[in-house]
């Protein structure tokens, strides 16, 4: 997975040649990580439609939220580029315009519920799709109350499945938030889980 170089601000030609030069020295699938919000740059959808004839250049994480944008992606580069969804609360609207799945937070804590998920949305079960999406949405909004992935990380220490160290700069929770986080994980059911 690579994301756009940041701090440069590129070019959309930039950003093509950068791509291009790395997927013509390496011979493994490649999925570009579109997340402006932490690059200060985005892919834009015709740049995708140029980078989707290199060979194994495959799909991209789209985390821009933008709806309109990721259909546009998917429309011009075709079935054989995969649209994955990099925001856990769009998934299900990115699987409806031709998304191929998710590249999940929230599946770190409850990965049978997000693949359930995606698996009910593909065998045409729309209406437990959905229920399943407004299920996982307020554990998601607990994963993003601070910067990620200080609440996943944390979350996941709570429930036992790994020691929650964090490297400077990011810091343990507020313990404001550290609180509405133990709330979303004992009203998603988890309560039993926590250590």
């Amino acid at each position: 997975m690579l994301i756009s170089p940041y701090y440069n601000k590129p070019t959309q030609k930039g950003l093509y040649l950068h791509f291009k030069a790395i997927a013509e020295a390496v011979d493994i699938p490649l999925i570009l990580y579109n997340i402006q919000s932490r690059t200060a740059v985005n892919i834009e959808p015709e740049t995708f439609a140029k980078l989707v004839g290199i060979k194994n250049i495959v799909g991209v994480k789209e985390a821009s939220g933008n709806l309109d944008q990721m259909s546009r992606i998917k429309h011009l580069c075709g079935a054989d580029f995969d649209l994955i969804s990099g925001d856990d609360t769009l998934t299900l609207p990115v699987l409806s315009v031709g998304g191929t799945g998710v590249i999940s937070v929230v599946a770190n804590i409850v990965p049978k519920d997000v693949a359930d998920m995606c698996a009910a949305f593909k065998k045409g079960d729309i209406k437990r799709a959905r229920e399943l999406h407004y299920k996982l949405l307020p554990l998601v909004k607990a994963m993003f109350i601070e910067t990620n992935p200080i609440p996943v990380k944390t979350a996941m220490g709570l429930l036992g499945m790994i020691e929650p160290e964090l490297r400077l700069p990011l810091c343990p929770m507020s313990e404001d938030n550290l609180g509405k986080l133990i709330n979303a994980l004992k009203a998603y059911g988890l309560s039993e889980k926590m250590k």
